[in-house]
């Protein structure tokens, strides 16, 4: 039975955005074999038009928006019940670190198991740093996690408004890294731009952006005159994907043509909603898939790389994949075979691992809890969905929040920068790297042994 206050379009979008992430990742990546040795190659660089496509496959924005949606939700209704701002945090930062120190232990164990059978350093590091490219999103989500009270405060006192100078603050750090050749201002984009998009996830959980029908419409067009005027009149690429090759890039760091384009992909999701969620509403089964691939989003997002390699490895040196000429006719032909074998190797892994993402799954109390913690449909008010205020806590307040704060703070620090370096920089384990993301989550759960239990059981995010 569906939870009749579930928003179900909110789940869709998410397993359609990851879907979109996989899907780009693995049709844009080409493997190259030459003399015994493999290669990753960006087929992006090589195909003209790739940069019109990103206009489809460029998704992330609707994770952050989602997200904004989940965290005000999750926010509102523990506050009412008693948590603490570092209550909140650890148990919303841990949803997202327990799966991500499964991936980071299993990765890194398997660097240093090919390091000490021999494998070649320079290939190691390439692949290492192919499998840590789509870890950047953890470190800056975590940092709107530990921000979420703060800026959904600003939201409930200011609205819109607070976006809106957020906009104003990247065209400014854009025009400081462009104009003025400063490029330690990109560094706050991240948080900007990223930042902007889930405040519209408020917006949106509380109705305000979708409170009358004419308003997701304007932010779109609002962004698609936005997002003309750069094109036409500034450095900015149609390109919303990162690559290599130099030149003004759209998302490193990202950028105000990036945020004009998450308004208009923004404005027109919110737009179907309602005749979407109908839809769900009448197709029991499409929704049961949903909720199923819903409950497995983040593993896929972690591990949907680590085929790459492995089919790499097991097809490529042995010949049974040719290697066309990127962009060819014989290259598009083969992708659907080079999807399929990526997608056979994923998916039991993924149902596997998913054990890790959501653990309490079995628990009857969990089964229970988990219609309760249904998600309202946007514009209905959060209520607390337990009866029961929460415990006292069992340990001073400043040291849980110093702990969550440290933990937090080091974890996402690591976690950057592996996805810059990668698992192998320099064909090694980057062992203080590891040490530091080990000592953050353990500092994180730490601070759980003095801190009241939660009493509502959350969805993931």
């Amino acid at each position: 039975m569906v939870p009749p206050l579930r928003n179900r379009y909110a789940d869709l979008l998410r397993v359609l955005a990851i879907g979109m992430v996989v899907l780009g990742h693995w049709l844009l990546t080409s493997i190259r074999y030459s003399g015994g040795r493999l290669s990753g190659i960006d087929a992006m660089s090589d195909i003209g038009w790739s940069g019109i496509g990103t206009l489809v496959f460029q998704v992330m924005p609707v994770f952050f928006v989602v997200g904004g949606y989940a965290n005000a939700l999750s926010w509102t209704r523990h506050q009412a019940e008693g948590a603490t701002w570092a209550d909140w945090v650890r148990h919303r930062a841990i949803r997202l670190l327990r799966p991500t120190t499964v991936y980071v232990a299993v990765v890194a164990a398997a660097v240093a198991a090919s390091r000490l059978a021999g494998a070649n350093a320079t290939e190691l590091a390439q692949a290492g740093w192919g499998v840590a490219l789509q870890l950047w999103f953890l470190p800056v989500y975590l940092l709107l996690i530990a921000l979420t009270p703060a800026l959904h405060a600003a939201h409930r006192r200011w609205g819109l408004a607070v976006p809106a100078a957020m906009l104003l603050a990247v065209a400014a750090v854009d025009t400081g890294l462009l104009g003025a050749g400063l490029p330690g201002l990109g560094y706050a984009n991240y948080l900007l731009v990223w930042g902007s998009m889930h405040q519209w996830g408020f917006a949106w959980q509380d109705g305000t952006l979708t409170r009358r029908r004419w308003r997701p419409y304007g932010l779109a067009v609002a962004g698609a005159a936005l997002l003309g005027g750069l094109l036409a009149w500034s450095p900015f690429p149609v390109n919303m994907v990162g690559t290599t090759g130099g030149g003004v890039n759209n998302t490193v760091p990202p950028s105000v043509a990036l945020l004009a384009f998450a308004a208009v992909q923004t404005g027109l999701l919110l737009a179907a909603e309602p005749a979407v969620s109908r839809l769900l509403a009448r197709a029991p089964r499409l929704w049961q898939w949903v909720t199923w691939l819903n409950d497995r989003v983040l593993t896929v997002y972690l591990w949907h790389m680590t085929p790459v390699v492995v089919v790499a490895v097991a097809l490529y040196p042995t010949g049974l994949l040719p290697q066309p000429a990127i962009g060819s006719a014989g290259w598009w032909a083969l992708r659907p075979a080079w999807i399929a074998a990526l997608a056979l190797v994923l998916a039991p892994a993924a149902i596997w691992l998913a054990r890790f993402e959501r653990p309490l799954r079995r628990r009857p109390d969990a089964q229970r809890l988990r219609g309760q913690a249904a998600q309202p449909l946007s514009g209905q008010a959060a209520q607390p969905l337990s009866g029961e205020a929460a415990p006292p806590a069992r340990g001073p307040a400043a040291l849980r929040a110093a702990l969550v704060a440290v933990g937090v703070g080091a974890a996402g620090v690591a976690l950057a920068r592996i996805a810059i370096l990668g698992f192998a920089p320099g064909g090694g384990v980057p062992a203080g790297t590891l040490a530091a993301y080990g000592c953050g989550v353990i500092l994180t759960l730490a601070a759980g042994r003095l801190a009241p239990r939660m009493t509502v059981a959350e969805r993931p995010v």
